[in-house]
């Protein structure tokens, strides 16, 4: 069908109705390779701007359209009022989708609203709910981050991705005549966009995120280390060379494929990826260890501008039971740590009650561990215990990490 609003229709339908990760509706959907990057640039959009495109179709519909409504309404808002398409075009191409669906009666509905639709007489809430629209985050963080970083929030929360962040192993000069910006790390840079080629199936280059390339740059070398939460095994990855042997915890089987794959494509025959719930402990592994990661499971509100489809899952009681498994699995993995080890705590978290409330718990009953100061090239802020890096100074990612040294 060659309607440029089914692929984003599919995609968005996917996430919405079905719950889907963005990223995997984009692979999973079939879409047409051709305008590949046109379907990605509206279904993005969509997501960034949800709660404002919410709100426009508040304001204009005389009832709650059903949800395929929905998603074709906004998937014409945001091609009207973000990529400023002629308004005749985008209400024909809406219509003309839905009479290829089968679906006249809803062609009536959108048609009329497209047509009396004016943006000047939408008007956001004041207070945390507008700030909630306006920059996609979850109500509940908003006031947390007010609270947290005072005028600074606004930036935080409204700090765009830069790109798509590029680790090269070898062969990155064939790629740098494209624009590009540099990082504060050594063969890693962000471009606008980046199509995997041969060089992706060969090892030469891969995808990680600045936030994990920034943890690893903090991990020292060591003879054996404990990568305790470790899918899809990036850190895992980059850190093999620094490490004698790498054991790669997983607690699902399918990540652990994950991980084995990764390792296969780069090489790295030093890492061993292993099922195990971080969170049990391992007799085996008691004090086994002179260095342990725990990249715990968390919010991820500091990856919004890279997973916008992130705040329609993210309720304020999945963020509070977070917080137990977070030091269930620093309170477990702890025992892994040899005297003299070092035990690392890291979150794509911009909320103190993930990062530096967690390790003041941990330190609370765990009095063998003391904070060691670690230093990064990219731009952070110093907090009590460990390093928190925000979107607006870290290339749109925010992330946190704590260095633990356990008392021989």
């Amino acid at each position: 069908m060659t309607n440029p609003f089914y692929d984003p229709y599919k995609v968005l339908g996917k996430v919405y109705a079905e719950g889907a990760h963005l990223k995997i509706a984009l692979s999973d959907s079939g879409i047409e390779e051709l305008n590949r990057a046109r379907t990605v640039k509206t279904v993005y959009g969509v997501l960034e701007n949800d709660g404002y495109l919410s709100e426009c179709i508040r304001a204009f519909a005389p009832k709650t359209p059903k949800q395929s409504a929905r998603v074709l309404i906004k998937i014409s808002l945001y091609w009207l009022l973000f990529l400023h398409k002629p308004r005749y075009m985008v209400t024909d191409t809406a219509v003309d989708l839905c009479k290829k669906l089968g679906k006249s009666g809803m062609a009536g509905f959108i048609n009329a609203f497209l047509r009396k639709f004016e943006a000047e007489k939408v008007r956001l809430p004041e207070g945390d709910r507008g700030l909630s629209l306006r920059y996609n985050f979850p109500l509940f963080a908003v006031g947390k981050l007010k609270e947290q970083y005072g005028a600074r929030a606004e930036a935080v929360m409204g700090a765009k991705s830069h790109g798509v962040t590029v680790r090269f192993v070898r062969g990155e000069d064939k790629y740098l005549s494209r624009p590009h910006e540099t990082t504060p790390f050594e063969h890693v840079y962000i471009f606008p966009n980046f199509t995997r080629d041969e060089g992706f199936y060969a090892g030469d280059y891969t995808f990680q995120s600045v936030g994990s390339i920034a943890i690893c740059s903090v991990i020292d070398p060591c003879r054996r280390l404990l990568d305790a939460c470790a899918a899809p095994g990036g850190k895992s990855v980059l850190l093999a060379p620094r490490c004698d042997k790498i054991v790669a915890s997983e607690l699902h089987a399918h990540r652990v494929s994950l991980i084995e794959a990764y390792c296969s494509r780069m090489g790295a025959e030093n890492v061993t990826p292993i099922q195990a719930d971080s969170r049990i402990f391992r007799e085996e592994w008691e004090g086994a260890f002179d260095g342990v990661l725990c990249d715990v499971p968390c919010s991820g509100l500091g990856t919004v501008a890279e997973n916008p489809d992130l705040p329609l899952r993210k309720t304020e009681e999945d963020f509070r039971e977070l917080q137990t498994t977070q030091l269930a699995i620093l309170n477990n993995c702890s025992r892994y740590v040899t005297g003299g080890g070092t035990l690392y705590y890291s979150t794509c978290s911009i909320l103190k009650e993930e990062n530096d409330c967690i390790i003041q718990a941990f330190l609370n009953t765990n009095q063998s561990f003391e904070p060691v100061r670690c230093e990064c090239a990219l731009p952070h802020e110093t907090t009590k215990y460990g390093m928190q890096f925000l979107p607006d100074t870290a290339f749109g990612a925010g992330f946190y990490v704590c260095k633990l040294r356990k008392n021989v």
